[in-house]
């Protein structure tokens, strides 16, 4: 959970900067009355994704790429009310901070959102405690696989140019979570090699990290997952099986459910 709660590890998300900096000396790196700035969106989403019950009680977090500037959502904040004045901006290449917040301290998934820059080469990254995805996490072991559902084609296909058919298997890695969430770093990391054309991984019993080329496509691989992973629960629930053939379901239920 990216909350002021957790303690954060000060080589891998203080700044580094030789000369303190300070909201009042950055404003302008937050600061613009376009709606597609990266602050701008940031604060939109979270507001968005909040009413979604995807971030709520100041859990989760987006992060998005411009340039070589990475903007940040902060710990603690409630994702509703946040405002771009309460963003972090770090640099990618040297990993200082350019902008500090007056109030609120670096979320613990800073090295996290650094896999995906780092790994992915993606343009954002968006952090859930979606539900669904916990309850996935729960009902499946190592990895979470699912197939001949429409939504599906809104993912990525990962190894070549493309998205996922309505045939083909979406799969998404499983790892444990952990006491403190920097201490994820690692195991993501290995993960994220171990599954190489994956768009997301999921954290057992505390949610989902997922990320895209820039944050609109990042939104949609979430959207279009969350559902996949709400649904699969509800089959699992039926006893039908995520994986199984077209016509699986047949088999899989008790066959009294389709009489009329």
């Amino acid at each position: 959970m990216c909350s002021c709660q957790c303690t954060h590890s000060a080589d891998k998300i203080t700044p580094k900067a030789i000369e303190p900096v300070t909201a009042d000396s950055s404003d302008a790196l937050i600061t613009s009355t376009d709606a597609l700035h990266p602050a701008n969106v940031i604060v939109e989403l979270c507001s968005l994704f909040y009413t979604n019950n995807w971030v709520t009680g100041t859990g989760g977090g987006i992060s998005i790429k411009d340039g070589n500037k990475i903007y940040l959502a902060p710990s603690g904040v409630q994702k509703e009310r946040m405002k771009p004045e309460d963003l972090f901006v770090l640099d990618h290449q040297t990993r200082e901070y350019l902008r500090v917040p007056k109030v609120f301290k670096p979320s613990a998934c800073t090295p996290l959102f650094m896999n995906c820059y780092d790994l992915r080469n993606a343009g954002a990254c968006i952090h859930t405690h979606s539900q669904a995805a916990v309850m996935v996490s729960l009902l499946y072991e190592n990895e979470f696989r699912i197939s001949n559902i429409e939504q599906i084609k809104a993912i990525p296909k990962g190894f070549e140019p493309g998205y996922l058919s309505f045939f083909d298997t979406l799969t998404i890695p499983i790892i444990d979570n952990v006491a403190h969430e920097q201490d994820l770093e690692i195991p993501m990391q290995e993960i994220m090699k171990k599954y190489p054309h994956t768009v997301a991984v999921i954290v057992r019993r505390h949610g989902i990290f997922i990320w895209g080329e820039n944050i609109w496509k990042a939104k949609i691989y979430n959207e279009a997952i969350d559902y996949l992973l709400e649904l699969a629960v509800k089959m699992k629930g039926f006893g039908i099986r995520t994986d199984g053939g077209l016509g699986s379901e047949k088999r899989d239920v008790d066959p009294k459910i389709y009489d009329h």
